[in-house]
Parts: C-alpha cells; sequence; structure tokens
C-alpha cells in the first residue's frame, strides 16, 4: 500500500498492511532527528513513516509552521499577533484586540488580501505530493482564533459580560475559517479537511458544554459543512478533556478526533474506542508528557502495542499519533521503539533517509 491507500483503508475500516501513522515532533527533535538520519528537517516525518502530508493556511502556520533557531526571536503575522519563541515553541507576546473598546475590537478586519500568501505553504505541498494523503488545516476556527486576538482573559470575559460581542467575533472568526475551507477544497484534491479549536484543558472544558453549544458550535458546525458538502472525511484536533462534547462532534458531522490526551479526565483511548468508535475514528492516544519522555523501551514498546490492539481491533478506525509533538528529551530508544510496534523497523527509517539523500544529491 502507498500511504494515501494506507490512511483510507484504516478510515474505512478495511484491512492495512500497517497501521497508518501521522506524528509531529518538537522542533529541536526534529533538529535532532535530521542529523541522526543525515537529512533536513522537514523530510524527517516522511524517513520517519508519516503518510499524511499536510500543512496550515490559518493562523496555526504563524504557530507552527515558522521557526526561529534561539529563544527570544520574534516575528509578527498577518492578523497582527507577535509570536515569540519561548523553549523551542512560538508564544504570543501581543495580543492586537487585548484591552479595545468595542468600536476597536468591530473594526478589525481578517487578512483576506492576504489569502494568497497564505495558502502559498499548501499550494507547494500539494505540487509535490506523491502517493501521501493530503490534508489542509484550516485551525484556530472559533473560539481559540479570537483569543489569539483578544487575549484569553479578555476573550473569556466577552463571552460572559458581552456575549453578543462574542458572538459576532466568533462569527468572523469562522467567515475567514469557512473562506479558507471553501477556497481549498476547491483549489486542492484533498483527503480530508483538519479543523481545530482547543476548548478544553487538561483537567476539564475551559468554559462549560452549554455556553460552547451556544456560542462555538454553530459557528463550528458552518466550517464542519464546508468538508461535508465537498465530500471529504472532517478531522478536528482540541487537546485536554473535551469528552462531554463528542456526541456533539459525532452529530455535527466528525470523522476523526485528534489528539485524544490519554492524561486526561475522560479521555482514555481503549474507553473513547469502546463507546464511540463505531462512528468516529480516532488519531493520537499516545502520552508525550510521561510515557515517551520518561518511560522505558520496555514500558514504551508494551503501552504502544496494548493502544494499537485496542484501537484497530474492530477492523480500523485508528492514526497512530502522540497526543502532542514529540519532547526533545525522549530518548532515541523510545521513539524507534514505538515505531517499530506500529510496524516500521529502524532499519527502514534508515534505509528511506539514504534514499532521501541519494535523491537530493541529485537535484
Amino acid at each position: 500500500m502507498d500511504s494515501r491507500e494506507r490512511v483510507i483503508a484504516a478510515l474505512e475500516r478495511r484491512p492495512v498492511d500497517r497501521v497508518p501513522i501521522f506524528m509531529w515532533f518538537h522542533p529541536d527533535t526534529a533538529r535532532h532527528l535530521s542529523e541522526l538520519l543525515e537529512i533536513p528537517a522537514r523530510y524527517v516525518g516522511d524517513a520517519m513513516g508519516d503518510d499524511i502530508h499536510q500543512t496550515w493556511v490559518n493562523n496555526n502556520f504563524a504557530m507552527e509552521g515558522i521557526t526561529h533557531e534561539n529563544d527570544g526571536e520574534t516575528h509578527q503575522d498577518d492578523w497582527g499577533i507577535v509570536w515569540e519563541r519561548q523553549f523551542g515553541f512560538n508564544q504570543i507576546v501581543h495580543y492586537p484586540l487585548k484591552d479595545s473598546s468595542r468600536e476597536h475590537i468591530l473594526a478589525y478586519r481578517f487578512p483576506y488580501d492576504r489569502m494568497e500568501g497564505l495558502f502559498a505553504p499548501m499550494s507547494a505541498l500539494a505540487d509535490t505530493n506523491d502517493g501521501y494523503f493530503l490534508g489542509c488545516d484550516v485551525s484556530p476556527c472559533v473560539y481559540e482564533m479570537y483569543w489569539r486576538l483578544r487575549g484569553m482573559e479578555d476573550a473569556l470575559v466577552d463571552m460572559v459580560d458581552a456575549p453578543d460581542l462574542a458572538r459576532e467575533m466568533f462569527r468572523r472568526c469562522a467567515d475567514f475559517a469557512v473562506r479558507l475551507s471553501e477556497e481549498a477544497c476547491t483549489r486542492y484534491e484533498l483527503d480530508w479537511l483538519w479543523t481545530g479549536d482547543d476548548v478544553a484543558s487538561q483537567e476539564a472544558m475551559v468554559f462549560s458544554p452549554r455556553v460552547w453549544r451556544a456560542l462555538v458550535k454553530p459557528e463550528l458546525q458552518r466550517i464542519f459543512s464546508v468538508g461535508i458538502r465537498h465530500g471529504l472525511p472532517v478531522a478536528y484536533h482540541c487537546c485536554g478533556a473535551l469528552r462531554p462534547i463528542i456526541p456533539d462532534l459525532i452529530e455535527m458531522g466528525l470523522d476523526v478526533l485528534n489528539p485524544v490526551q490519554a492524561s486526561c479526565p475522560g479521555m482514555d483511548p481503549l474507553e473513547l474506542k469502546q463507546e464511540f468508535g463505531q462512528q468516529l475514528s480516532f488519531m493520537g492516544g499516545v502520552d508525550t508528557q510521561y510515557l515517551l519522555p520518561l518511560g522505558t523501551e520496555t514500558e514504551v514498546r508494551r503501552a504502544t502495542a496494548r493502544l494499537l490492539e485496542g484501537m484497530t481491533g474492530d477492523g480500523g478506525g485508528y492514526i497512530l499519533a502522540a497526543a502532542h509533538s514529540i519532547p526533545p528529551e525522549t530518548p532515541d530508544a523510545n521513539i524507534f521503539a514505538m515505531y517499530d510496534e506500529a510496524g516500521v523497523s529502524r532499519q527502514e527509517i534508515y534505509d528511506r533517509a539514504a534514499t532521501m539523500r541519494t535523491r537530493l544529491a541529485t537535484k
């Protein structure tokens, strides 16, 4: 099977040669693996066995797609948000609508005039895609986009003290994601539409499911509906303990849930699989807080084997992935052990990297 065939078969609960994989790496982890495999960091995922090619067209590109060499380096994105690299990750240090008046907030304009630039990485990926499952990420979609503009505290206060303002800005955030989704589905031969909106912490929802249903759900539904109209599976990313709204997401037409953060209440992957596995596919579940960085190689093997057995026992509906990016303190042995349990040996990874080096040398 090639990668695209493998992912499609898994989502359709048909037999696969091995479980599909889509792993994310902390920038420092990717840099280390690139040195180990002697290939550029952008090819690490392919060498390791990732089956999905995907990039961002919304504000997540500013967070994850722009990398800095050193902590303290900054950039301002097309939304007016300023990011600074802190401990290897880009963090927001300026919110353009923080402490703003209602009039200033409502006067804010999304970067519709920067559309071609936002799509440039996706176009480059689609043009060079060869046998991979192709996705387009239009996240963050609603609440998360608003708090990046307004600051989390102000955004939450708006939801309580000025719900009409929050509702209007959520609508505008969703309008932009809908536009990006429509453009992406028209421009590219996508295999799924990837959405996302972090609305949960590691202990519970950030706000009540009732509030989510009233303010966020209708707008997120509009974005899901774009993928559904184009006949694509819809994937959704939300970290944390979002168990209370999983039935809502299924009702909305969700196909794939990520990242299944197993350390959070109600998010045990095997329990979710048992309860929702007939209606929903899952991507994630490998713990990056304790198991990968702190566990032994034997513990990683056992946990990965148990996860794979439980998540694929009904024939599929699962993509192997970590619950977050693999941290730089993760031992190499643990990374390779996880892949080996999924059917991708260390030798296969090194051989694929060697092939890449040869191909790059002839370009």
